[in-house]
């Protein structure tokens, strides 16, 4: 009953052991009930590659995320039970940030969504564009979509205007024609009340901040979406600039192309131009209806 020699153990223990097939870790890790149920329960390393009807352990269904086309519904966008939150989905000291979420924007309309600091409008509207992926609940947003940022600096990279408003076109898609590239900017920019003669060539530096917020718009637009996802765009405009892109972006959801527009405000008198509003409060739809109502109502 001597004791095993040390040597005798070490060269047992640094003799490698083949490696287990990725299938057998994953059943290994699973083989358990109280693993499973874990797993079940514990949310995707990656959210993107989720089934897009992936449950939870409730059986909550958390996919159908935004992106895919709904070409054949009369909703640009709509949303239903949505919840989101922020840090460990199991740790019961996160926060949701959004709490049963359901909303309708017709295709083809101007919805603003409005509500006080930390309400969730931002949250929501990213969500929208994708940027947030939701806990549980439903998401459809007809694509493809395009968002544009509250400040046109973090948009507007280019020196000239034709140049930046393309600038999204020659990286999607290299081997457009010239002629289509052209084409689209011009139509663009027509779309925003820039006039693509004057305004092509045109040094991005010498623009006020309405016209660079248009600019922005324009390069979004050129990608031909169909919900536009625009967040507080007039924040940092003067009157004159702030009636300019309200003034665009219904031109936009007026035309022909039936562009759904959601924009997130925080300015009481744009609510005239939308075609309904959503008041937002603690992360939850506190009333709905149209611009004159939720005026009324806030």
């Amino acid at each position: 009953n001597e004791p095993r020699p040390r040597t005798m153990l070490a060269l047992r223990s640094s003799v490698p052991r083949p490696e287990a097939s990725i299938r057998e870790r994953r059943d290994a890790s699973t083989s358990s009930p109280a693993r499973r149920d874990r797993a079940a329960r514990a949310p995707s390393r990656h959210p993107a590659r989720r089934s897009p009807r992936a449950r939870r352990a409730d059986g909550v269904v958390t996919g159908v995320y935004s992106g895919e086309p709904v070409q054949t519904s009369p909703y640009g966008v709509e949303c239903e039970d949505l919840y989101v939150r922020y840090g460990d989905p199991n740790d019961p000291r996160s926060t949701d940030a959004l709490q049963g979420v359901s909303l309708r924007v017709p295709r083809g309309s101007m919805f603003m969504l409005l509500g006080p600091n930390g309400c969730g409008k931002s949250t929501l509207l990213r969500t929208f564009a994708g940027l947030v992926t939701p806990w549980s609940g439903r998401l459809r947003v007809q694509a493809p979509r395009a968002f544009v940022f509250q400040n046109p600096d973090h948009q507007v990279i280019m020196p000239t205007v034709g140049n930046d408003v393309a600038f999204s076109l020659s990286c999607k898609y290299p081997n457009m024609s010239g002629n289509e590239v052209n084409a689209r900017v011009r139509a663009a920019l027509a779309a925003v009340n820039l006039d693509p003669d004057e305004f092509m060539t045109r040094q991005v530096s010498t623009l006020s901040g309405g016209q660079k917020q248009r600019v922005a718009i324009a390069g979004a637009l050129v990608e031909n979406p169909r919900v536009l996802i625009l967040d507080e765009l007039t924040t940092f405009l003067d009157e004159a600039d702030q009636a300019g892109v309200v003034r665009a972006v219904r031109n936009v959801v007026n035309s022909d192309s039936k562009v759904t527009a959601v924009w997130v405000t925080h300015r009481l008198e744009e609510l005239q131009h939308c075609d309904a509003a959503c008041y937002m409060q603690d992360g939850r739809v506190a009333e709905m209806g149209s611009g004159d109502y939720i005026r009324g109502y806030i």
